[in-house]
């Protein structure tokens, strides 16, 4: 419990059981010089380094397999005319892995969707799928679809030869580009879109 100070009498004296000798806000109070003894003990106490022996641990990500055993992911390769995705996750679909677009690797605006923007974000793909612990990949391309066109754009195949190029085993290769049963109508209008 802090002293406290009574200051209505003439001398100062508090209701604590040790008399407090000078205020705590008097200049004249003395401040704790440290003994001789103390100091050299607390040199030789911030000298003394702990050395602990780093324990090298294997961090491995990604499931334990045996050899010779695949692991899979699924690779969802969108290639509109605009631009290429390249989506590793694992077999639900609901755990992404990484993603890539052809966009992250080129500064042109128009060379997003281009075949070589498309190959080197697949080999991005291909050595983070290596770090991860996955070693094939099943593959399921769309384009746009919809009312819209639906064939895949200039970087679907680069990207698709580029991850087997770089050692990621393929599994089953799959269209899945939205075609519609019925739908709204498409742009252009009655006549069509004149060039």
């Amino acid at each position: 419990m802090p002293a406290m100070v009574v200051a209505n009498s003439s001398d100062i004296h508090t209701t604590a059981t040790t008399p407090l000798l000078y205020p705590r806000s008097s200049p004249c109070r003395p401040r704790f010089e440290p003994h001789q003894d103390d100091l050299t003990l607390r040199h030789a106490q911030s000298g003394r380094k702990k050395t602990r022996e780093p324990k090298e641990e294997n961090v491995t990500l990604g499931p334990a397999v045996r050899e010779g055993e695949h692991v899979f992911g699924v690779a969802h390769i969108f290639a509109s005319f605009n631009d290429t995705f390249i989506h590793v996750t694992d077999l639900s679909g609901r755990e992404t892995l990484v993603r890539i677009t052809g966009g992250m690797k080129v500064k042109a605006d128009r060379d997003e969707s281009s075949p070589y923007a498309a190959m080197l974000a697949s080999q991005d793909v291909a050595v983070r799928c290596k770090e991860l612990g996955i070693t094939a990949l099943h593959i399921k391309l769309r384009a746009t679809g919809g009312n819209k066109t639906k064939t895949p754009g200039p970087g679907a195949q680069s990207a698709l030869r580029a991850l087997a190029r770089s050692g990621m085993k393929i599994g089953r290769i799959e269209d899945v580009t939205p075609v519609p049963t019925d739908s709204t109508r498409r742009k252009g209008g009655r006549r069509g879109r004149r060039l």
